[in-house]
């Protein structure tokens, strides 16, 4: 079968750096490649390639044949939708460039995205939705080969399957994928084959089955056996609360999005707030840091009320409680290296002198595998794995009290992952900081969860220790969460 799209001897550098080289590389219609690796592999800039186009400052050379009209689906959804305008005049824009508004209707049912949103901006969307709406954007037009970067990031277990069923679906129909992603269970639930980039280079490549089951290279073995899995955690004892929310009630505009939530965390415990995309985990995580100010009820700290307004907080507050924001390309000033970024936490919170907080941010970057080289960058020439390790040391450099997470593993490969989780761990050891974990990896919730709330349509309907959550639910949502994350290791297309 004639390949639809080939890739031969690829290579791309910026300045003296080599982004890829020599990655080579076939595939059918009909068929789905994944292109794996820890993020600043190559994976981006590879499926960048397939669409004619590279990041400012980057040479690319070599042999890049595509057949037919190529569809991307960002790693971000927020850069691919403008925040002052209404999704529907997105889709009716990028409808008029394939033929017309009828292929608007198609697309958001081919992507489960209801059409009540096409009335919102942006900035009202999750992030689960907005990753939706890209894909729906994306299938506009009936493309023939797919370049999906992280489909699946940020989305809870449900939608993730979802996803999963819709692309799969779109590959049934004869449709080519390149899939970029860091979630091994995506792979196994959808690719045909596998590619595995180390720093631009491949270093093993094959049947899906092979490679992740029976791989060759020791680097792949790794990031294999990195794979957070789902399990019962074991039981922890009640600690008293250094975080409590009481009957909180939020807004967004007239739409109540919460609904007298009550949770707590004690000090170097984790409190993971899972729930379908939607539900109100980032609303809630965004009040306890005083980001939005729509809301009643009361947030305390030690016992202490917290203002609701992260204008009202003094240094000592602001400190206390940090957030890392789920996309973090989108926390970052575009302008200024990212190393400076980090080291501000430090000179404006904890009063460190500049020459020392630098000296600082550069230990913690280096402690998740960023080096000063990559630090004085600014944020656009690292990846968004990187980025998202760098929000963290910014926000750790504060020796905060509570650390709010929102999805922070979400664009990470395994390896890294793992790395983060760990210090995560070490942090609530060390300096009894209290966790608030946003996620919809159900894996990582079960390695380092002490409770779990679940929420749906802005109600906590279950929550108690992990091991009871995870071990025996009660309620239809946690099941159907449950269901979906085992499914999603468990199941290949057929």
């Amino acid at each position: 079968m004639t390949p639809v799209v080939h890739v031969e001897d690829l290579r791309a550098v910026a300045g003296r750096r080599t982004l890829l080289d020599g990655v080579s590389f076939a595939l059918s219609a009909g068929r789905v490649l994944a292109l794996v690796g820890a993020s600043g592999s190559g994976k981006t800039t590879t499926g960048l390639a397939l669409l004619g186009e590279h990041a400012p400052g980057v040479a690319v050379t070599g042999r890049v044949s595509v057949t037919g009209r190529v569809a991307f689906v960002p790693q971000h959804p927020s850069s691919a939708l403008n925040p002052v305008r209404r999704i529907g005049g997105v889709f009716r824009e990028v409808a008029a460039l394939h033929g017309g508004a009828h292929l608007i209707a198609p697309a958001l049912r081919r992507a489960r995205v209801p059409a009540d949103l096409l009335r919102r901006f942006p900035h009202q969307l999750s992030g689960g939705q907005q990753q939706r709406v890209v894909l729906a954007l994306a299938l506009v037009g009936d493309p023939a080969v797919l370049v999906a970067d992280e489909p699946t990031t940020g989305q809870d277990p449900i939608t993730r399957a979802e996803v999963v069923d819709e692309l799969a679906a779109v590959v049934a129909q004869g449709v080519a994928v390149v899939l970029l992603t860091h979630d091994l269970d995506v792979v196994r639930a959808l690719a045909d084959e596998v590619v595995v980039l180390r720093e631009g280079r491949v270093v093993e490549a094959g049947a899906a089955a092979d490679v992740l089951t029976r791989p060759r290279q020791e680097y792949t073995r790794a990031l294999v056996a990195a794979q957070p899995r789902l399990g019962v955690p074991d039981e922890t004892a009640d600690r008293p609360a250094r975080l409590e929310v009481r009957d909180l009630t939020a807004r967004h505009r007239r739409t109540t999005v919460l609904h007298g939530v009550d949770v707590a965390v004690g000090a170097g415990e984790c409190l993971a707030v899972v729930g379908r995309s939607g539900s109100g985990k980032t609303t809630l995580a965004r009040c306890v840091a005083g980001l939005h100010e729509h809301r009643t009820g009361d947030v305390l700290l030690d016992g202490r009320h917290l203002a609701r307004s992260l204008r009202r907080r003094g240094t000592t507050d602001l400190a206390a409680v940090q957030y890392v924001f789920q996309d973090a390309r989108a926390s970052f000033d575009e302008h200024r290296s990212v190393l400076d970024q980090v080291a501000r936490t430090a000179v404006r919170l904890r009063g460190s002198s500049t020459p020392d907080a630098r000296d600082a941010a550069l230990a913690e970057l280096a402690a998740v595998g960023l080096d000063e080289r990559t630090a004085v960058r600014r944020p656009a020439s690292l990846s968004g794995g990187e980025l998202q390790r760098a929000a963290l040391v910014r926000a750790l450099l504060a020796r905060p009290d509570v650390l709010v997470c929102d999805e922070v593993t979400s664009g990470l490969d395994t390896l890294t992952r793992a790395a983060l989780l760990d210090q995560l761990a070490d942090l609530r050891a060390a300096h009894g900081c209290a966790l608030v974990l946003v996620s919809h990896d159900l894996g990582v919730v079960a390695r380092l969860a002490d409770r779990v709330a679940v929420l749906h349509e802005g109600r906590v309907v279950e929550s108690g220790p992990a091991r009871d959550v995870l071990g025996s639910p009660t309620h239809p949502v946690t099941t159907g969460l449950l269901g979906s994350a085992v499914e999603g290791t468990e199941e290949k297309r057929t």
